[in-house]
């Protein structure tokens, strides 16, 4: 694995203010001492599903596994706000977990190798995509409706709708940057299935590429009132000789919000990260 935060991930832009931090939102349970009860039972929703509505944050990697992983640099060109310690291991490589020449077709590597030069697409103000949006700094926003669930990423103010109403995923998709959602209940886990992505996103910071051909499944289970786990699993033949997946925990972020982000405003990066 590569040593070193790759320079383009902190290279992201600043956000408004929000309006509704520290709000004390009605129905989230709490301590004696007023703070959210983050181990109280999870919520349901109208159909006696879980709740998955909320504000939520990957549980971030520490700076100790972050050094070890990546080196004693790896906080180095930290932005106040996207220390290294406040994202998740995978943000940076998605195939920790495995051996690089093993998974990987030759193919990717080549893309891998051109993109490394050429700096995130986010330092042009375009979307993370999937899973990256959620593993990063800025935190993501679940509302939860009948026969439907958005998800709002801080990130580029981007957002994606899953639907829940049994409709089947668009067989010939027109190629989107977060691609096409459907989900369904297992028991108390939503699985949700995305197709139909275009090829212009990264997996990770480090560049690992996907094409097309790209699915991606989603595991979801919120275990109580204040953590969730999510196993995302990717299959893509094209880049990659199996599917392969990661596991990691979001944390509820109680009586809080997203924040407005306009990456153009006042952007700054692009012109250093030679862009154009």
């Amino acid at each position: 694995m590569g040593k070193g935060l790759p320079a383009c991930f902190v290279l992201f832009c600043g956000v408004a203010f929000a309006q509704w931090l520290n709000y004390p939102a009605p129905g989230t349970p709490r301590t004696r001492d007023g703070k959210p009860n983050l181990t109280a039972r999870a919520p349901r929703a109208f159909d006696g599903k879980p709740d998955l509505s909320g504000v939520w944050h990957v549980e971030p990697t520490s700076m100790g596994e972050m050094k070890r992983l990546f080196g004693d640099d790896v906080g180095t060109l930290d932005v106040i706000g996207m220390e290294a310690d406040t994202i998740s291991k995978y943000a940076i490589n998605i195939l920790l977990d495995y051996k690089p020449e093993e998974i990987m077709r030759p193919a990717a590597a080549e893309i891998m190798r051109r993109h490394a030069p050429n700096g995130n697409p986010a330092d042009s103000c375009l979307p993370l995509g999937i899973p990256f949006a959620f593993l990063v700094s800025e935190p993501d926003k679940v509302v939860q409706a009948p026969g439907l669930i958005v998800m709002m990423y801080e990130s580029a103010d981007a957002h994606r709708q899953i639907y829940t109403d049994g409709r089947p995923l668009p067989k010939d998709p027109e190629p989107a940057w977060l691609g096409y959602s459907v989900g369904k209940w297992e028991g108390d886990t939503l699985v949700v299935q995305t197709a139909g992505f275009n090829d212009k996103t990264w997996l990770d910071a480090m560049g690992h590429p996907h094409s097309e051909a790209l699915r991606v499944e989603e595991r979801y289970h919120r275990r109580d009132f204040g953590h969730m786990d999510v196993q995302v699993t990717f299959d893509d033949p094209k880049m990659y000789t199996k599917p392969f997946s990661i596991r990691f925990t979001q944390r509820l972020l109680a009586d809080s919000d997203i924040l407005e982000f306009y990456c153009n405003e006042n952007e700054k990066d692009r012109v250093h990260s030679g862009g154009k």
